[in-house]
């Protein structure tokens, strides 16, 4: 293909190409942030909201976490009211998510900006562990600079489906093992869908001096007027998929997939069809057994033959085009091309279900790095 966007690995700038997807969702998000009833902004994040800004003022520590994959519009919008200050640090969750050498670029932007960031997969327990020192390192300057030994609480802050959760269930269980306390563990409510904490709730996370940490329900702001954001934050999950539409999603994400350079490292998976195939670096043992696991799980997405034929998919598609993607009419083209293709990959049996099924199918894939590592925010121009 001629003429393609060079970019660094996972990121793609946004261009005039993936315009009319982000209209459309932004238009999508609107339509029901102004439907009562509907919205995602319900009671209870309202009533949530005020108990919050309540509280800021009355923790000692606030680590606002941020999804990786958009650093700037997974921004905690309540804490605008707030200076930033030393006891502020931005968390970048799901780093295993993003592009690498993009998180580089951004935690020197936050550097620059004189904010605190750290990087951090809540479910890698090595990385909460570093986390953990780092957070009692801060937390013994505090108490230097107050010269008090109080009880510290934590609060962690951000927008619906950033982590939050899974990160405090993990310093709670990493800090109790480092301190040897005994007890029952306590556990915040963990989801893949956005809203599912429901109440502040507090967790001890270290001792000498002692550490909590308050788990709050995810928040977004009313309305968000800008449609980029709006896209961003659907796409990585922060709105639930029903308010907005599947299908719609999984197009925008193909539309960034196919203007990045992510679809080149699966070149080999097109070649050497007769041969055994590598999976995530594993070779099978024989055709057989990949035979056998193809039927008995030949509908489930997550198997590795899946994932596998999903990346060849792609790549030959986005390789084999005859056009220019970065044309709005030839993208368009591509995608329906996908689509079609994809529904073979997933083993999707053609009826009027079969679109959304392979959507939400690659939606998950996306969402949990299994085609890729995107890093979806630019950095400012002003940088």
């Amino acid at each position: 293909m001629q003429n393609r966007r060079k970019s660094l690995s996972g990121y793609t700038k946004p261009m005039a190409a993936t315009a009319s997807y982000v209209q459309k969702l932004g238009a999508a998000v609107k339509k029901v942030a102004g439907k009562r009833g509907s919205s995602w902004y319900t009671p209870h994040m309202a009533a949530a909201t005020r108990a919050i800004m309540e509280r800021i003022p009355l923790v000692d520590l606030v680590i606002e976490v941020r999804d990786a994959r958009v650093p700037l519009s997974s921004e905690y919008e309540l804490l605008r009211n707030f200076p930033h200050s030393l006891r502020h640090i931005i968390l970048l969750n799901k780093m295993d998510l993003a592009s690498r050498p993009q998180l580089k670029v951004w935690r020197a932007y936050f550097e620059q900006q004189n904010l605190i960031s750290y990087e951090v997969n809540a479910h890698n327990k090595e990385h909460v562990k570093e986390f953990l020192n780092f957070l009692q390192a801060r937390v013994r300057e505090l108490t230097r600079t107050d010269h008090a030994n109080h009880t510290i609480t934590v609060m962690l802050l951000g927008i619906p489906n950033v982590g939050k959760s899974a990160l405090a269930n993990a310093l709670h269980h990493i800090g109790r093992i480092s301190a040897a306390e005994k007890g029952k563990l306590k556990h915040a409510t963990v989801s893949p869908l956005p809203g599912e904490t429901k109440d502040i709730s507090s967790l001890k996370i270290g001792s000498h001096p002692n550490i909590y940490v308050l788990d709050t329900p995810g928040v977004l702001p009313p309305m968000i007027p800008d449609a980029e954001v709006c896209s961003k934050l659907a796409l990585t999950g922060a709105i639930n998929d029903c308010l907005i539409g599947e299908s719609e999603l999984a197009q925008y994400f193909l539309a960034i997939h196919n203007l990045s350079d992510e679809y080149k490292k699966w070149a080999k998976l097109s070649m050497h069809h007769s041969e055994k195939i590598t999976v995530d670096g594993m070779e099978t043992s024989s055709d057989s057994e990949l035979d056998k696991r193809r039927k008995q799980y030949a509908t489930d997405h997550t198997q590795d033959f899946v994932v596998h034929d999903v990346r060849r998919t792609l790549f030959e598609t986005v390789s084999s085009f005859p056009g220019n993607p970065e044309t709005g009419k030839d993208l368009v083209e591509l995608i329906e091309a996908q689509f079609s293709e994809l529904q073979k990959a997933f083993k999707v049996l053609v009826d009027t279900e079969a679109h959304t099924k392979v959507a939400a199918k690659l939606l998950n894939l996306y969402r949990t790095g299994r085609l890729g590592h995107y890093t979806l925010d630019s950095i400012p121009r002003n940088y």
